[in-house]
């Protein structure tokens, strides 16, 4: 099991979310906590991995040998990664 941990401006970018959306990102990523590469897609640009709700992303590092997923970002599909 993968422990999430959170920068803070990821905590910071979800807390500013919709509760609707804010829970939708949270419940998805409490299922990514058992297998994350099942849901988290590579990044084609830039190191790390994607993760989409509807239009949301969210983006992280995932290590592996750790057994940590570190939540960089939270946005908008439209403006996440500028």
């Amino acid at each position: 099991m993968y422990r999430l941990i959170f920068e803070k401006k990821a905590l910071h970018d979800l807390n500013k979310l919709d509760g609707k959306i804010k829970e939708r990102i949270w419940n998805k990523l409490q299922d990514c906590k058992e297998n994350p590469f099942r849901f988290f897609e590579k990044l084609a640009e830039t190191e790390g991995f994607k993760l989409r709700v509807g239009d949301w992303r969210v983006v992280a590092d995932i290590f592996r040998e750790r057994g940590v997923i570190v939540i960089l970002k939270v946005g908008h599909r439209k403006n996440i990664y500028d």
